[in-house]
């Protein structure tokens, strides 16, 4: 049988553990499969959809900066991309149809907010407004919680989500010091605090003492903000369960398997951030 080809798609593209991920379980489920990263300009995106077309690639995983621009080159948009017009895993289906999915929102949903208590009375802050808010913003939607606020350096990007989202009430970046101190639950949506690239110009004082901080970066483990409210003994969670949910989404989607977290996994992608 012909070894099945899987990649992830973006750039930058070296970070990314999603190739550690879903060869740990190609191995353990005895697939005949390869998982690559493909660092792509834009105008590479459409000769990579073709290359799932013409049997070249299985599937492939769409990050930064592609998850909206790739959709014009799929022939169908399903589930939750349709209603994040967000993208991150594409296969090509039993009608031959290539499809778009989004497989984040579970990711978001499972690492962290299944068990999140009372939510409907809850606020909650999305700090960001690029490639994965859309996917945060609609997990929170999903959760049942219905005061959802969103802030962004460029204003103008979160005026646009609220054409999506109508609900979202829509904040100025130069409030955010001031109001992150009423919200239940924050979620960094943004690049800042990535390895080697700008962090938050600011601690996060303010924030409330039961409060749940969610960081969607993974690398580091422990972001600046995670450090600093973690000291303060608030809950916190970094991006790397997203990764790995959202991940066995993924892969189920491919190969018709729903793979097991274990903690040799979990083990292992801790081993390659340090």
């Amino acid at each position: 049988m012909k070894k099945k080809l899987f990649a992830i798609i973006g750039n930058p593209i070296a970070h990314s553990l999603s190739p550690i991920l879903h060869k740990y379980w190609f191995k353990k489920y005895n697939i005949n499969a390869d998982y690559t990263l493909l660092s792509a300009e834009e105008k590479d995106l459409k000769d990579i959809v073709k290359r799932i077309r013409d049997g070249e690639l299985n599937g492939i995983n769409v990050t930064l900066p592609y998850k909206q621009k790739i959709i014009s080159l799929v022939d169908k948009v399903i589930n939750d991309a349709h209603h994040t017009n967000s993208v991150n895993t594409i296969y090509l289906d039993e009608t031959n149809s290539i499809v778009g999915e989004n497989t984040d929102v579970f990711g978001i949903q499972a690492a962290y907010l299944k068990e999140l208590n009372d939510a409907e009375n809850k606020k909650a802050l999305v700090i960001g407004a690029g490639g994965v808010s859309p996917s945060v913003i609609f997990s929170l939607e999903k959760s049942k919680i219905k005061n959802i606020s969103i802030i962004n350096r460029t204003h103008d990007k979160s005026l646009f989500l609220k054409k999506k989202f109508s609900y979202l009430n829509v904040l100025k970046w130069n409030l955010l010091k001031e109001k992150i101190k009423e919200f239940d639950v924050i979620i960094n949506a943004t690049s800042l605090g990535l390895k080697n690239k700008n962090d938050f110009e600011f601690n996060f004082e303010g924030v409330k003492s039961n409060a749940i901080y969610i960081d969607t970066i993974y690398n580091p483990l422990v972001t600046k903000s995670v450090k600093y409210l973690k000291g303060k003994n608030i809950k916190t969670f970094n991006g790397l369960d997203m990764l790995i949910y959202q991940g066995q989404k993924s892969f189920y989607l491919w190969n018709k398997v729903n793979p097991e977290i274990d903690n040799e996994l979990i083990d292992l992608l801790i081993s390659k951030l340090k």
